[in-house]
């Protein structure tokens, strides 16, 4: 077991008062529980989010390294002359 170091926090009532709730209901066996478990969700929560920021990082340097921009025509055009040519495969 890792060493345990004792740490003094400070809550507001409110969430003093869930902590004491989750013991007094049984579901956890101490206050300390409940703040490990607390604590250990912030951990993954951050590393979930710092993964996905390294994830994010990489896509933009790949549009970066894709190379110059390519100038496209406007969406309402591209999907008015695709239109076209549907109703005019469909007519014909």
């Amino acid at each position: 077991m890792s060493k345990v170091e004792k740490l003094s926090i400070a809550l507001t009532g409110e969430l003093a008062e869930q902590v004491r709730v989750a013991v007094r209901t049984g579901d956890y066996a101490s206050s300390s529980e409940v703040i490990r478990e607390a604590l250990r969700d912030w951990t993954d929560k951050r590393e979930r989010r710092a993964a996905k920021l390294f994830e994010l990082r990489r896509l933009v340097q790949e549009g970066l390294d894709s190379g110059e921009p390519v100038e496209r025509e406007p969406l309402d055009v591209f999907l008015a002359r695709n239109r076209k040519a549907l109703a005019e495969r469909q007519n014909g």
